[in-house]
């Protein structure tokens, strides 16, 4: 590969590369190379140009001396910062889904919602240029800002991946064939609506994975999944995160952690006709009622969503990177599927909106 065909994610820093610069006190900018233009700190200024042509992983003084760290932004800083319409699905929850849904490249996916694209980035790098991500999503809104970091994120609008917006009980049987999706992912409020289109589209043993973020939610999704009598007994988890400060002699718990931020639950489509075998079991308390059940609604569970004026400016910004992430595409520097443009910039989450 000739030096003027290096991926995005490789290389000396060219115009229109993503940058995140770390300061003296770990503090996180990223930018956009774009000659002319200066990045302003409380204490000093470094213009554009005196990082496009370094390699990356250099080190730059501002005006005042001040040193910061040069890097490309990983997948993980760009998902973390990106602009949001809903809240986004934690690296920790995404590296779980790719693992127990066993995404492989190749595969057929389907996934609702979209929210604000991150579950989507990682999907799209697990199946590979030969694999098909289907996404949908019921706001317009959330698709805008989807499409934006995806495709500031790739340097190009991904040709194997494609966003429907509406309902998802409604629009996948007339997206997807019968049997032709490998994996479902449903990171919705109210999944156990989708089971049975899931089913539909899913070939046999092929997997449904539901992200939920309460212990309601869960319990629902869990009995609506057996009781459709389609699928394997559900499995469910969580993932907890914590991290370690490793200094000389001083190794201890990080004072702050990733707690819970959902559930994920399992399960595998039977062929059509077959009926599991009962598992053998202690009788429990597990009897609930119809009132039980109406208390797990949609309504009841509660809903958080941004404004529709913040979901628009989000949708802008999305927009603005995209747009500079394929221009820089149309000059030659992104010629395959596989090369990648990488953002990031700190930025507080959202409401949830599954």
């Amino acid at each position: 590969m000739s030096a003027n065909h290096q991926p995005a994610n490789s290389g000396p820093f060219r115009e229109g590369d993503r940058v995140q610069l770390t300061g003296p006190k770990g503090r996180k900018n990223t930018i956009t190379l774009e000659a002319g233009k200066v990045f302003h700190t409380h204490r000093g200024m470094i213009e554009h140009t005196t990082i496009i042509g370094l390699p990356d992983g250099s080190v730059v003084a501002n005006t005042e001396g001040i040193e910061h760290l040069a890097l490309r932004p990983l997948l993980v800083d760009f998902v973390m910062s990106m602009p949001r319409g809903a809240a986004i699905i934690y690296p920790k929850d995404a590296a779980e889904i790719i693992g127990q849904a066993d995404i492989f490249p190749g595969a057929t996916v389907v996934e609702a919602g979209v929210g604000s694209g991150a579950l989507s980035l990682w999907l799209l790098r697990a199946i590979g240029p030969s694999g098909r991500l289907a996404s949908f999503e019921r706001r317009d809104e959330f698709a805008d800002v989807a499409r934006g970091n995806v495709a500031t994120f790739f340097g190009y609008d991904p040709q194997n991946w494609s966003v429907t917006v509406g309902d998802l009980q409604e629009t996948l049987p007339d997206t997807m064939p019968a049997e032709s999706v490998d994996r479902v992912v449903l990171d919705m409020l109210a999944p156990w609506e989708c089971l049975d289109v899931a089913w539909e589209a899913l070939k046999p043993g092929g997997v449904i994975l539901c992200y939920v973020a309460t212990v309601t939610q869960l319990s629902r999704v869990a009995e609506a999944i057996r009781g459709t009598g389609g699928f394997t007994n559900p499995q469910s988890n969580e993932t907890m995160m914590r991290g370690w400060h490793v200094e000389g002699l001083a190794v201890r718990p990080d004072h702050r952690m990733i707690g819970h931020t959902g559930f994920l639950i399992t399960a595998r489509k039977l062929a059509p006709g077959t009926v599991l075998p009962e598992l053998k079991r202690r009788a429990s308390k597990s009897d609930f009622s119809a009132e039980d059940v109406e208390l797990w609604t949609p309504g009841a569970l509660g809903e958080r969503s941004a404004s529709a004026k913040i979901l628009r400016k989000r949708a802008r910004s999305a927009g603005a990177s995209a747009e500079l992430s394929r221009a820089r595409g149309l000059d030659g520097e992104n010629a395959g599927p596989d090369e990648s443009i990488e953002p990031s910039a700190a930025e507080p989450p959202l409401g949830d909106d599954r």
